[in-house]
């Protein structure tokens, strides 16, 4: 057992018995490497990454290739949803030197924390023109022993690049009444108008774009932007992304219909999605988005739900080993859970289940079925929808995916502002009532006695400072609970804004992702773009 097992992340529990001798992220690590002068492998995922769990099996879990580890580099290990200041400090690194980007990220770095080489997945063996894992430590520590200067001069070289990104631009553009409608212009040259979304396979949601033209629609009443905006939500619920049973949404597909997932399921996906299906229904009515909100907010409170009344970070895409086997379906099992041999016909013919399947794991030949509506949801049978139910309890009796019960401040700020939203437009007292726990719980048993935020919570403790963006969240949910529960909370959203300037704020304008109190890693960034998840400075903004 190495030195992870005392670790609260799930995901670094997950590696505690690798024969790896792996560190957490810290001094320790670093004294280590200076005193064996030896280079830093830096290895970053997050528990429900099913390339992490792949990567981990092939190489972590190998006594050779974890001796070979052992004996070249100091490893160390880091959540990336505890530490996203680590994870995007070395993300650009590797983005620079590759141009692409991805989880496992796998970093070279010195002792200095510099890195000098790194990438994403390396197989076991060469394969489809990349060189395996051993291949490629082996290089790198004959770099460091026979060619260091050059390793210090490309370290040098990715340090001044971290920096310079971490710098931001000279404002490109004023703030015109014309600026919004700008915007469509890339966003529609990137838009799949049959399919919906946002460019070719993989296609992520893209909740924060969707939701920007829902607004451009509400204050502009461009049609354009709301045409682009259903028509993604419209696929994208009726897709294999979308859990038609439970409720919620996967992180992504990996084809351009949105039937085959990555069947990881992250707590953020449905806070922000949640917000633009309330957002679509409020503006059209549709009742089908309604319906999305109601399920995807009953997944989260019964699935994500932890002894505390913080919501659990994400549910893995695996489960006994197989990638989406709890997802998975055969005629023979839906005839079995409907019982009706009618029902179960009727069921077959509307999700397409056959023998065949339309999904194997590549890494097992499990397959099975992917439910995917057949016909746009409006259409759906009667005798399908009052089927859904047995189907979830027939699956609920399989083996789940793994939880990942950490609670995070920003990913459960970012839900509770929805969740209040929801609320408010719905009329629904019970979902309110959950929200001011929730929110209750994040001001109270996730700051330090010192009054500090802190980032994570698991098992009873929370720790690790809260990040910018950690504060700005929490601040936009309570201004949310003000506006539709009490004023009195405007007390709380005050007290979080002023230290978020104080901890985090610049000179110039704007908030760094750390603060003031942090730890200082090769340069001190500004979350200035919007991603899978709104960026910090954003967040403050909307606030």
């Amino acid at each position: 057992m190495n030195r992870l097992a005392q670790e609260t992340s799930p995901y670094l529990r997950q590696h505690a018995d690798n024969p790896v001798d792996w560190y957490p992220w810290g001094e320790e690590a670093f004294a280590a490497a200076r005193e064996l002068d030896l280079p830093i492998l830096l290895s970053v995922g997050y528990s429900a990454c099913h390339w992490c769990h792949v990567m981990a099996h092939e190489s972590f879990e190998n006594p050779d290739t974890a001796a070979l580890m052992n004996d070249l580099f100091i490893n160390v290990k880091v959540d990336r949803e505890e530490r996203p200041d680590v994870d995007a400090v070395y993300m650009t690194a590797v983005q620079a030197m590759t141009g692409r980007g991805g989880w496992p990220m796998t970093v070279f770095m010195t002792a200095e924390g510099v890195p000098f080489y790194g990438g994403t997945y390396f197989p076991p063996e060469d394969r489809h023109g990349m060189a395996s894992f051993t291949r490629v430590m082996q290089a790198i520590s004959e770099a460091w022993i026979t060619d260091r200067e050059n390793v210090s001069e490309q370290g040098e070289q990715l340090r001044e690049l971290i920096q310079r990104s971490a710098t931001p631009p000279e404002a490109a553009a004023t703030l015109t009444d014309h600026l919004p409608l700008d915007v469509l212009v890339p966003i529609a040259a990137l838009f799949d108008a049959r399919l919906g979304g946002f460019g070719r396979a993989p296609k992520f949601p893209q909740a924060m774009t969707i939701d920007l033209l829902l607004r451009l629609h509400a204050n502009t009443e461009n049609d354009s932007a709301l045409k682009m905006a259903t028509t993604s939500l419209d696929c994208m619920a009726d897709g294999g992304i979308y859990d038609h049973l439970g409720g919620g949404f996967a992180r992504y597909s990996t084809d351009d219909k949105w039937l085959v997932p990555h069947f990881e399921k992250m707590l953020y996906d449905q806070a922000l999605l949640l917000g633009a299906y309330l957002r679509a229904f409020c503006l059209t009515g549709n009742n089908s988005y309604r319906q999305v909100v109601e399920e995807t907010i009953a997944y989260v409170m019964r699935d994500l739900a932890t002894p505390s009344a913080g919501w659990a970070s994400a549910e893995d895409a695996d489960s006994e080993g197989v990638e989406g086997k709890f997802y998975l379906w055969s005629p023979k099992e839906i005839n079995e859970a409907c019982g009706d041999s009618a029902v179960a016909k009727a069921v077959i013919d509307w999700f397409q289940v056959t023998d065949a399947g339309n999904f194997t794991d590549p890494h097992t030949s499990y397959s099975g079925t992917i439910l995917a509506n057949s016909r746009p949801r409006s259409e759906r049978p009667e005798a399908v929808t009052a089927a859904l139910p047995l189907l979830l309890e027939y699956r609920s009796r399989r083996v789940r995916p793994g939880l990942d019960d950490k609670v995070l401040l920003a990913w459960n700020a970012w839900f509770l502002r929805s969740l209040v939203e929801s609320a408010g437009a719905l009329g629904r007292k019970d979902w309110m009532e959950a929200a001011k726990a929730n929110a209750r719980f994040l001001l109270t048993d996730m700051r330090s006695d010192a009054g500090r935020l802190l980032r994570s919570w698991q098992n009873g403790r929370a720790h690790l400072p809260a990040y910018a963006e950690d504060y700005a969240a929490l601040l936009g949910a309570l201004v949310s609970l003000a506006e539709l529960d009490d004023a009195n909370w405007l007390t709380e959203a005050i007290w979080v804004a002023d230290d978020l300037i104080e901890l985090f704020g610049r000179e110039e304008g704007g908030f760094y992702t750390t603060g003031t109190d942090q730890e200082r890693l090769v340069a001190r960034t500004l979350d200035l773009q919007d991603n899978p998840t709104p960026a910090a400075n954003s967040l403050a903004a909307d606030a």
